[in-house]
């Protein structure tokens, strides 16, 4: 297992990452993002590893992958036409959202617009109580007239989801199953039962309606991806990487698209827990900084925070409640738009802003001299002396510096009376305290003390601004890892093969009723196993099980472990002591007499992962001399400085160096603060301490 040639690809943005793997060796690289049909990208960068390699695409033995395809469908709203099909009297749920504002005393707040019209919202005579019971026969008369609106519309996508279906999901089945012959065979049919079978209507219907609009789009990616693939003799079994932090097959990933929203960022999460892991650090704060969005995830015991609701397009001021709500398995993370492509400006106040809007790779930062007029954080790095045009990109891309400083002139230099590289010195300023922002209050709402975290820093990004970062937010401590510049894609290549199944069913505590709980586990684990077994051919697969509990009357849950066993009626008791201890430590009281129930119960079936080699202490070594000298800004200073330029594959083990420096790589460059000494730890990572 350990010699097989691994192959990961990363769809960001601005860049796609490509990473080869056998064994120890590594071979990475990054290509411009072919928005238009994002295949392409992938395919040349995996051309150009193979050549460097010297490697023959069928001696591929896996490839994993993770793609913004779904995101960037949802956000730019280039999915597919979609009707929505209801029970009658509920067509506007996924409009009315939670029925209250989400800052109420902004009057011109904004709500994301629903991804279905409301005469497409089509509703059905039907009524199935909590129950089970049947109050008004489905009246499967209508659904010839339903499929006549449908077909006329001319829509790719439909969307059903009727009241109480994710326990009792028999009118849904019935309404595909008479519906498909009906309609044209292109048109994909999505049920809430299957997409996301819990509680709260407005978040099921919201995921199905996102999962039917993206569905056409990623089945057709994903065919088109999987065909050349076969073209250029890599007929490797290929894996999805979903937001949850877990590989999942090609077909399950065409049926349920929405589960790869964050997977870019959820092998980025993965990546930090394996560097914590061989470390031993506690906590750490994941800074992962691309060319469109920074992402910062806090772990703790080397395990990323986890959810199973995330928001999608937020269309007012990135505030929460203004996107599209998902119930999916993700990784906990904060996401804004600082990256290296984000647009700097002036605006109509005279403030210099800086994204969220992003130049993407077309047409590109305007040191990328394809088309881009406007400049970006990208081309104040390059003004800064922060990024050397000999190494950008492996060398593959030429940077024009002189559009780029002129960039600055015309639109923030003369606007604000900045000259020379004060305008730059100024975007990256603000686009850093963004992002301390970002994670002070990232850490503040989770109750995290961000000054004891290590901070673990990739993406193209990340390494230049981590020493500023770790400064404002109070981090004395970073880890820049080997290949950081394509982090999520080796992310990718130390993910689990997993699945989570999750399911509402809701069960007194108190009154525990184990035999229907284990039928439901049961069940649960033989789909999840479905799922995932096949990949794992002889392995041994591991189950994990979480229940949402809550006091009964409530209208929130925490999450609840359970013990992977067959339950008894007095594992009830148990539970609910466990669900008071949670409780208690994070309101700090609970609620004595008060019956106790589990809402929602989640199965993760996953194969099992070997532990990362361990960092050890190594000898000190004399440092070598640097490749050159060049001028960089460093806030700390307030200035312009002289900098050596050391290559990192130049620097072993037990090497260190002191501040201000440049650690130049072919996929970024770590930029050693004024502040900081660096060290090369036993596992070729750069460690940077704060020593003032």
């Amino acid at each position: 297992m350990a010699q097989q040639l691994k192959l990961a690809a990363d769809i960001g943005g601005t860049f796609t990452d490509i990473v080869l793997e056998q064994g120890t060796k590594r071979w990475s690289g990054k290509v411009l993002t072919t928005i238009q049909a994002p295949e392409l990208g992938v395919l040349e960068g995996i051309k150009l590893i193979l050549e460097e390699s010297k490697m023959s695409a069928k001696d591929i033995s896996v490839f994993i992958h993770g793609t913004t395809l779904a995101t960037n469908a949802l956000i730019e709203r280039k999915g597919a036409k979609t009707a929505f099909i209801t029970t009658e009297g509920f067509r506007d749920v996924i409009e009315q959202g939670y029925e209250k504002r989400f800052d109420h005393y902004d009057l011109m707040i904004e709500s994301a617009k629903p991804l279905v019209d409301r005469h497409l919202r089509l509703t059905i005579t039907e009524r199935l109580a909590v129950n089970g019971e049947v109050l008004i026969r489905l009246d499967e008369a209508q659904i010839p007239e339903l499929a006549k609106i449908i077909r006329d519309e001319n829509v790719g996508a439909v969307a059903i989801g009727l009241l109480h279906a994710y326990a009792h999901p028999k009118h849904e089945q019935r309404i595909a199953q008479l519906l498909k012959p009906l309609l044209p065979a292109h048109v994909t049919i999505c049920l809430s039962s299957e997409v996301a079978p819990e509680i709260r209507e407005y978040e099921r219907f919201s995921t199905t309606v996102a999962n039917a609009y993206v569905r056409p789009l990623m089945a057709g990616y994903l065919k088109r991806l999987q065909s050349a693939l076969g073209e250029m003799d890599l007929n490797a079994p290929l894996y999805l990487m979903m937001s949850g932090g877990g590989l999942t097959t090609l077909e399950t990933a065409s049926r349920f698209p929405i589960r790869l929203v964050e997977s870019g960022p959820a092998g980025g999460a993965i990546l930090a827990s394996r560097i914590a892991q061989s470390c031993k650090l506690p906590e750490v704060l994941s800074f992962d900084m691309g060319g469109t969005t920074a992402k910062i995830c806090l772990l703790s015991n080397a395990e990323p925070a986890r959810a199973h609701r995330f928001e999608i397009a937020r269309a007012y001021k990135d505030m929460k409640g203004s996107g599209i709500p998902v119930r999916i398995p993700v990784i906990e993370m904060v996401e804004i738009g600082a990256g290296g492509g984000s647009i700097a400006r002036v605006d109509k106040l005279g403030r210099l802003t800086v994204g969220p809007d992003s130049a993407g790779s077309t047409p590109g930062p305007v040191c990328y001299g394809r088309g881009g007029t406007m400049p970006t954080v990208t081309d104040a790095n390059v003004n800064l002396g922060k990024i050397d045009p000999a190494f950008f990109a492996g060398g593959k891309v030429h940077l024009d510096e002189a559009a780029s400083a002129a960039a600055f002139k015309n639109h923030i230099g003369d606007k604000l009376n900045l000259k020379d590289f004060w305008p730059a010195a100024g975007v990256a300023e603000i686009v850093e305290e963004n992002m301390a922002n970002a994670a002070r209050v990232h850490a503040i709402e989770r109750g995290k003390d961000i000054a004891k975290c290590t901070m673990v820093a990739f993406g193209g990004g990340a390494p230049l601004h981590a020493c500023r970062l770790a400064e404002k937010v109070g981090v004395t401590k970073i880890i820049v890892p080997g290949g950081a510049g394509v982090g999520s894609a080796i992310g990718f290549l130390q993910a689990p093969v997993a699945y989570e199944i999750t399911k509402s069913f809701a069960v007194n505590l108190d009154h525990f009723d184990a035999t229907h709980v284990n039928a439901l586990i049961k069940q649960m684990t033989q789909d999840a196993e479905a799922v995932v077994k096949p990949a794992l051919k002889n392995e041994k697969s591991f189950i994990h099980i979480v229940a949402d509990c809550r006091y009964v009357g409530q209208g929130h849950e925490i999450q609840v472990t359970i013990p992977i066993r067959t339950l008894t009626k007095a594992d009830g008791a148990k539970l609910k002591t466990t669900f008071e201890k949670t409780y208690a430590s994070i309101y700090g009281l609970t609620i004595p007499n008060q019956q106790a129930e589990a809402i929602t119960w989640s199965l993760t079936c996953s194969s099992r992962v070997g532990k990362p080699a361990t960092a050890k202490v190594t000898p000190k070594r004399k440092a070598i001399k640097p490749l050159r000298t060049r001028n960089i800004y460093d806030a700390a200073l307030g200035k312009l400085t002289n900098a050596p330029v050391y290559w990192r594959f130049d620097l072993k083990p037990g090497m260190s160096l002191k501040g201000p420096a440049i650690i130049a790589e072919h996929e970024t460059s770590t930029i050693v603060g004024a502040n900081f000494n660096a060290k090369i730890n036993s596992l070729g990572y750069i460690v940077m301490e704060k020593t003032k």
